[in-house]
C-alpha cells in the first residue's frame, strides 16, 4: 500500500496507507529511500542519466530500513522489545536474501533447461521447486507438499532474471548501513555521491561510489556477519 513516484523536473511525493503501526512507519522510511535517490539524482544529472537501475533501485529504500531497524534495535527499552525487533530484522533477511536467491536459482535452472531444449512442464517445475525448497529450509522445517506448486503464483518469475536483484539490493544495502553506523560522515557523503550517481555508469560501478564491490563476495560477507551477529544477540536473549 505505498509507492514514491514524480517526475524529473517535480519534487518526488509519496503515497501510501498509514495506522500508526511499526510496519507502517517502516513503508514511510522505505519510500523515504526512493524518494531520497531521485531527489539527488534528477537534481545531480541530466534527464537521459536521471532514472536508475532496477539492480541499485532498493538499494536506497533498504539502507534506510536497516539504519532504523539498527537504531530502534539499539534504543530498546527491553530484551522482549530488543528480541521483537531483532526477529523482525532477521526474516527481513529470510525473505530477501535467503528466500529471493532461491527463487533465483530456479529460475537459472528452469532457463538452462529450456535453452537445452528440455521443455518444463507443470510438474518438473514443481519438482524443481519443491526440492529446492527443501534444500533452502532444511529438515527441521515443516513441509507441505503444496508448496512446491508456489512458482506459479510469483509474478516476477514473467520478468527474466528480476528476482536476484532484491538479494543483492539487501546484501549491498546492509553494507552501506553497516560502513555509516561504524564510520559515521564519511561513509554518509560516499552514500549520498551514489544516490547522485542515478543511472550515469553500471550498477556495479555506482555501487562502488558507496563503497560496495558487489563483483567480490565481500558485501555478501559483511551482510551475514550483520545477521549472525545478531542471530547470537536473539539467542542470547531467548536463553
Amino acid at each position: 500500500g505505498a509507492y514514491s513516484g514524480g517526475c524529473y523536473d517535480s519534487a518526488p511525493y509519496m503515497l501510501l496507507n498509514y495506522d500508526n503501526k511499526l510496519d507502517d512507519v517502516f513503508t514511510v522510511i522505505h519510500e523515504m529511500g526512493h524518494s531520497m535517490q531521485s531527489w539527488y539524482s534528477n537534481k545531480n544529472q541530466e534527464y537521459i542519466n536521471a532514472r536508475y537501475p532496477i539492480f541499485t533501485a532498493e538499494v536506497a529504500s533498504t539502507v534506510n530500513e536497516s539504519l532504523l531497524y539498527r537504531y530502534l534495535i539499539a534504543n530498546a527499552e527491553s530484551e522482549l522489545e530488543e528480541a521483537y525487533l531483532i526477529n523482525q530484522y532477521l526474516d527481513g533477511f529470510k525473505g530477501t536474501m535467503f528466500r529471493q536467491t532461491q527463487f533465483a536459482e530456479f529460475e537459472r535452472e528452469v532457463h538452462a533447461r529450456v535453452e537445452a531444449g528440455d521443455m518444463p512442464t507443470g510438474e518438473s517445475l514443481s519438482k524443481l521447486y519443491g526440492e529446492l525448497n527443501a534444500k533452502y529450509y532444511g529438515p527441521d522445517m515443516n513441509y507441505d507438499e503444496l508448496i512446491a506448486a508456489e512458482w506459479a503464483r510469483i509474478p516476477h518469475f514473467y520478468r527474466a532474471f528480476y528476482v536476484y536483484k532484491y538479494a543483492t539490493g539487501h546484501a549491498a544495502a546492509t553494507a552501506i548501513s553497516s560502513e555509516i553506523l561504524e564510520e559515521g560522515e564519511p561513509a554518509a557523503e560516499k552514500y549520498i555521491e551514489f544516490l547522485k550517481s542515478g543511472g550515469s555508469d553500471y550498477p556495479l560501478e555506482l555501487l562502488k561510489l558507496a563503497g560496495v564491490d558487489m563483483s567480490s563476495p565481500e558485501p555478501i560477507r559483511a551482510a551475514m556477519r550483520t545477521f549472525e551477529a545478531l542471530l547470537t544477540r536473539l539467542e542470547e536473549i531467548l536463553k
